[in-house]
């Protein structure tokens, strides 16, 4: 498979609710949400006023289309984000299209969005996932661990020093 990662361009942003919605966690056999639920300012958070300082995205182009993004910012204002840890500590999404999942494409964005956040010298990073979602053994293969385990959620965390 011929890809590319790289980091989105801010004339690209309007795709950050496609994915944001595709991050929502939808498990099998239930009924899909409706895709407004994107604009509850507790998930609209993720991605409004995308291009402020400590945000970053990096996305997969597989064709001359773009199937997948993870993206982080810091999420510790009014409304923190479901990850939130302090106000110093970037929260990261990432997503897939549907049919790109369980190709290793999202652990090769993760590692590679794990460096970016290195090289800009923060000292850790962290995440929210449903407990059900398969990808906290992805998350757990980079090296994020249990930070706390909610009734539905892990939030979770990576040294990155």
């Amino acid at each position: 498979m011929d890809y590319i990662i790289r980091k989105l361009k801010l004339s690209e942003k309007a795709i950050l609710e496609d994915f944001l919605y595709e991050a929502i966690f939808q498990p099998e056999g239930t009924n899909s949400l409706s895709r407004d639920i994107i604009y509850t300012p507790e998930i609209y958070v993720f991605i409004d006023n995308y291009g402020l300082k400590d945000d970053y995205c990096l996305v997969t182009e597989l064709k001359g289309k773009i199937v997948g993004a993870v993206w982080s910012r810091i999420l510790a204002g009014e409304i923190k984000g479901y990850g939130n840890i302090d106000e110093y500590t970037p929260e990261l999404a990432i997503s897939l299209m549907k049919e790109y999942r369980g190709l290793g494409l999202g652990t090769e964005m993760m590692k590679q969005m794990i460096q970016l956040l290195r090289e800009e010298g923060y000292a850790q990073a962290s995440l929210s996932v449903d407990k059900n979602n398969y990808a906290v053994k992805m998350y757990k293969n980079v090296g994020f661990e249990v930070l706390q385990e909610r009734e539905h959620d892990y939030l979770m965390c990576l040294q990155l020093n």
